[in-house]
């Protein structure tokens, strides 16, 4: 299926950090993940004010999810990331910690990296939105 996923960098486009600016699917079956929380199988947010530790209980979650319906990190046509913070090193780090992550794959599509106030669960530092391609 990942043959049917198109990644692309026009010219006359930025250079990026690894996302590209364009996706293209050949029409098949989608899964849209809710948003991966830092939140343990009990649902408790792990490493509260640990942002590192947060990323990497996103990641594992997010690769749970993916698992389940047949997919893996490479069949991510478009992820979103929420970080609670205003500072551009504090995102950046979130980034590449991302791409260093069991779901590095996942980042290397159409991709959007934003700073915000707040998130769903007190303590919550970070928020993975993924939409996934899923093979035939």
């Amino acid at each position: 299926m990942t043959d049917k996923i198109e990644r692309i960098n026009p010219e006359g486009l930025h250079s990026t950090p690894g996302y590209h600016h364009i996706t293209v699917v050949e029409a098949g079956r989608t899964a849209y993940l809710s948003g991966q929380c830092p939140l343990d199988d009990s649902g408790e947010v792990v490493g509260k004010g640990d942002l590192d530790a947060q990323i990497d209980q996103v990641a594992a979650n997010a690769l749970t999810a993916l698992n389940a319906v047949g997919a893996g990190p490479e069949h991510v046509m478009r992820s979103v990331i929420y970080v609670v913070s205003p500072d551009d090193e504090v995102l950046a780090k979130a980034w590449f910690r991302l791409n260093d992550s069991v779901i590095a794959r996942a980042f290397s599509t159409a991709s959007t990296l934003l700073g915000v106030a707040q998130l769903g669960y007190p303590g919550q530092l970070i928020e993975v939105d993924l939409t996934a391609s899923l093979p035939d």
